[in-house]
């Protein structure tokens, strides 16, 4: 079901059809989107905490990001979802959740220093990948970095794909200026309710905004739903995750359910996510999505 599923973004890998952002390039818009990306970090409200901030100014909101880009590092990813393969994938520092089980810790909760770079050398490089099957955003989380992603963007010539691989809690103004740019919006979407999501990734109204954002990303693009089964968190969690998916989405998302869930960074201090998710836990998950007819992998 994957090709039926994923139609346009198999046409551009062809050569087909322009990736979006090429589209954008020769309409002009693109350049408008940059510089209302831009004005938006004078006031950020990027992510849906809202610091209100100017990084213009080079002032420092909740996830520290300033006025220029920093990655944590670039490479040909083997290990993403089969049909995404090889990726070329562009790790931003920093991201916009606290999860306490993050196994990427270093690089979302900041201990690692990033590296600076500008949006010409993220377009260079994207270039020097072309033969991937698609640039892969992710970190972290992107959206921090949506205006220098936009200007790198710019630059480059190659006709590839662009994965938005997030956790999806870009604000409503983000997702505006997402639109059109996207070929494949790649979330993380964690928890079926808000208080789970603020006990374990220290986020706020999360149903309210990741359920609009995925509703909005359908509307724009093709889409890949990952969802991560916690240890304990089948009937609070993964199951109205699933239920919302296909009540809303149906069969026009790919659902990624997976079981690689390993306590780390901060998870033993969670009795209920101190351990591996064992396989009748992972087994009932996926009856679950067989019951509900979901275009599901694992």
């Amino acid at each position: 079901m994957l090709v039926k599923a994923l139609p346009r973004y198999f046409k551009v890998l062809d050569g087909k059809e322009e990736s979006k952002f090429q589209l954008l390039k020769k309409s002009g818009i693109l350049d408008m989107k940059i510089k209302e990306a831009y004005k938006v970090l004078e006031n950020c409200e990027l992510c849906e905490r809202k610091c209100h901030i100017n990084r213009t100014k080079g002032e420092l909101g909740w996830c520290e990001v300033g006025n220029s880009p920093k990655i944590s590092s670039t490479f040909v990813h083997w290990g993403e979802e089969p049909f995404l393969v090889p990726s070329f994938t562009i790790f931003f520092w920093s991201c916009t959740f606290s999860c306490q089980y993050c196994q990427n810790w270093e690089i979302s909760q900041r201990i690692e220093e990033g590296r600076n770079i500008s949006s010409k050398e993220i377009a260079n490089l994207i270039d020097k990948h072309s033969s991937c099957k698609n640039v892969n955003f992710v970190g972290g989380d992107p959206v921090p970095c949506l205006p220098f992603i936009l200007e790198s963007l710019k630059h480059v010539n190659s006709n590839m794909p662009v994965v938005w691989n997030s956790n999806f809690y870009m604000s409503e103004k983000s997702m505006n200026l997402l639109k059109s740019v996207v070929d494949v919006y790649l979330s993380d979407f964690k928890y079926g309710n808000n208080k789970c999501a603020e006990r374990l990734s220290k986020v706020k109204n999360y149903l309210e905004v990741v359920e609009r954002n995925h509703t909005l990303a359908l509307k724009d693009a093709e889409l890949v739903i990952r969802h991560l089964v916690l240890p304990n968190h089948i009937e609070c969690c993964s199951k109205p995750v699933l239920r919302w998916i296909s009540e809303n989405l149906g069969e026009k998302a790919v659902v990624n359910i997976m079981d690689q869930y390993r306590p780390c960074w901060k998870a033993l201090e969670y009795e209920e996510i101190n351990r591996l998710v064992n396989k009748e836990e992972f087994e009932e998950v996926i009856n679950y999505a067989k019951s509900l007819n979901l275009n599901f992998i694992k």
